[in-house]
């Protein structure tokens, strides 16, 4: 039904408030950057800084711990990605195209950890990590979350909606399940696979909790460890804190508006039954 003028009008507002009060945040955060160590939080508030400042965008730079939190984080979230996505999709496709005794079950039980709380299992993950001798590792900040419940279910649903007489096809020619995978199933994944990708990015780039228990070597801090520790560090400099949050941001900001055309399509055809 085609809108009318008064409703196209409306639209139009309700968009600009939602898109205003989405962006706020992030634009106060990058101008405050740019302001002094007390004007932050001023009072009466105040958007912009009196004196605009870029020393604290060029101090954080110059800063190797941040810089050196900053990589580390980078490279960790990208190991962590490619794996995450390889192990998760291959499970995925299992449950969905594959029979096997027990598949009921075994479905059941791998998606089980979706209904169950992080701080429920995080004492006694950490227990388990530091038994395997895993602290203060790489290693550590990656293996315990590769396998994730909700990346298994998402790659599933959209595995389901592949025509079966594409795989039928395939086996008929003499493929094997390996090679349908990697030349049916996988080059036909691109959207689920950002969606996926973009969210196992944001799990470990955002990780606090989880680094903080495990990383005490100061060369494998995480930037959000970086960031949650700098007050007790470097004292009240919330310009500095500010100009460190938004270039933290940055990366992630850029994967958003590189791949959204590819998120819009992930979500839309993960309803798709």
């Amino acid at each position: 039904m085609k809108k009318t003028a008064p409703q196209r009008v409306l639209t139009a507002v309700l968009i600009v408030l939602i898109s205003v009060s989405v962006m706020f945040p992030l634009a106060w955060m990058a101008i405050a950057g740019f302001k002094g160590k007390t004007e932050v939080l001023k009072s009466p508030f105040q958007f912009f800084p009196e004196v605009w400042r870029f020393d604290n965008y060029v101090k954080i730079l110059q800063d190797p711990e941040f810089s050196r939190a900053m990589v580390i984080t980078f490279v960790g979230a990208l190991i962590f990605t490619a794996l995450s996505l390889a192990i998760n999709s291959l499970a995925a496709y299992a449950f969905a195209r594959l029979d096997f005794k027990g598949k009921k079950f075994w479905w059941v039980y791998c998606i089980m950890p979706m209904f169950i709380p992080m701080m429920a299992i995080l004492l006694t993950s950490f227990m388990v990590v530091s038994a395997l001798g895993m602290l203060n590792t790489l290693a550590v900040l990656i293996i315990p979350g590769v396998a994730s419940a909700a990346q298994m279910f998402f790659i599933r649903q959209f595995y389901l909606g592949f025509p079966v007489a594409v795989e039928e096809a395939a086996l008929i020619d003499g493929a094997s399940r390996w090679q349908i995978f990697l030349r049916v199933f996988l080059p036909q994944s691109a959207a689920p696979f950002v969606v996926m990708g973009i969210a196992s990015y944001l799990a470990y780039w955002n990780a606090y909790v989880w680094p903080i228990l495990t990383i005490t070597d100061p060369n494998l801090t995480q930037i959000m460890q970086f960031l949650g520790n700098f007050r007790s560090d470097r004292g009240n400099d919330w310009g500095l804190l500010m100009a460190g949050s938004t270039l933290a941001a940055l990366p992630t900001i850029a994967l958003l508006l590189i791949f959204q055309r590819y998120i819009v399509n992930g979500v839309r055809i993960s309803g798709i039954k």
